[in-house]
């Protein structure tokens, strides 16, 4: 599969790889891995941010974390001297949900970055996973994801 052409088919152009906001890299690779930092909820308009179970609901909380996957790829992308085809597939994922404590669906929220990175890179978008609740994310924001991912 050649991702560069199934992103455009879903209307995916990734981002230029946005710039870490402290003392720490964007990307770390290790041999063939790539360790990604955690991206943060952002879209046009800027940070998407609120709290699962006061403000947002699970849909748009997955919507958030569509966004951490699509600037994860563009991590790799860039790991990757802008050859994303150089991505042999998504490892593991650690998504992290700003919830309030009774909230429960920390899952079908980073569903929304699972899902998204298998439509986009079919069973190279498989991946190990965690999903769990934060009492707050930076800015403000819904969701962040870091990610480790196996290149050529």
């Amino acid at each position: 599969m050649n991702y560069t052409t199934r992103l455009a088919e879903l209307g995916v152009t990734l981002p230029d790889a946005p710039a870490p906001a402290a003392n720490y890299v964007p990307f770390v690779k290790a041999g063939n891995l790539v360790h990604v930092s955690g991206q943060i909820s952002s879209g046009p308009d800027g940070f998407i941010i609120g709290k699962l179970g006061a403000d947002m609901d699970a849909d748009a909380g997955a919507q958030a974390a569509r966004s951490c996957a699509i600037s994860l790829l563009a991590q790799v992308k860039a790991a990757c001297d802008g050859d994303i085809e150089r991505l042999v597939r998504v490892v593991k994922l650690t998504g992290f949900v700003n919830s309030t404590p009774d909230f429960g669906d920390q899952p079908k929220v980073i569903n929304g970055a699972s899902d998204f990175l298998v439509e986009a890179l079919g069973d190279a978008g498989r991946h190990a996973r965690s999903a769990v609740s934060a009492a707050s994310l930076p800015f403000g924001v819904a969701v962040e994801i870091e990610g480790i991912f196996e290149i050529r």
